[in-house]
């Protein structure tokens, strides 16, 4: 499996309500695109005290192959992305543990945290870590996924969650844009839950 988020950032005054807008009247187009385990549709707005010093469309994919990333990505709706927005980086992580509850669609909000990974680290042992804290997050009742991954180009971990409600994000979180709270506008979710141990 492999997580993926791009994140376009917006004009200081742009109108959220576009993207909401947007997120409503095209989310259905992914539901049950081949090769998905889920798309969340993320978005934050500046200044709105949820860990957001921008305006932000930044949707969140979980990925059960490279082929459907790849379909994505070559296909039209990124190709549509594009001319209206830009030409966003990806990131991507491979995937160390992923789950998600049979209610997924109900997720309004999403926690995204990112963490260097120092040199010569154990990853062995931080892989055997962070799937048990994955799995941890998501025994949590008003969390619907949890996802927990690394990305060996830029050294770093990403841990997800999509949540019922707002997750709390006290001081201390993670400094320097490690941590976003974003709102979920549409979860587009597989035909059955998406797994990996």
């Amino acid at each position: 499996m492999i997580a993926m988020q791009y994140s376009l950032v917006l004009p200081a005054d742009y109108d959220m309500a576009i993207i909401e807008r947007r997120i409503a009247g095209r989310g259905h187009a992914t539901d049950g695109f081949p090769g998905l385990g889920f798309k969340a549709y993320l978005h934050a707005r500046k200044g709105d005290g949820r860990a957001a010093p921008d305006n932000l469309y930044a949707p969140f994919y979980l990925w059960r192959s490279t082929a459907g990333m790849n379909d994505f990505l070559c296909g039209p709706g990124f190709v549509a992305l594009t001319q209206s927005f830009g030409w966003p980086a990806v990131s991507t992580w491979s995937v160390w543990h992923a789950d998600m509850k049979p209610d997924v669609a109900g997720a309004r909000h999403a926690l995204r945290e990112t963490v260097a990974i120092a040199p010569h680290a154990d990853l062995a042992a931080l892989r055997r870590a962070e799937d048990e804290r994955s799995r941890d997050m998501l025994a949590h009742p008003e969390v619907l996924a949890s996802v927990a991954g690394f990305d060996p180009g830029q050294w770093n971990l990403v841990r997800f969650q999509l949540w019922r409600t707002l997750p709390e994000v006290g001081p201390e979180a993670a400094p320097e844009g490690q941590v976003r709270v974003y709102g979920v506008g549409h979860v587009s979710a597989a035909r059955a839950p998406a797994q990996t141990r």
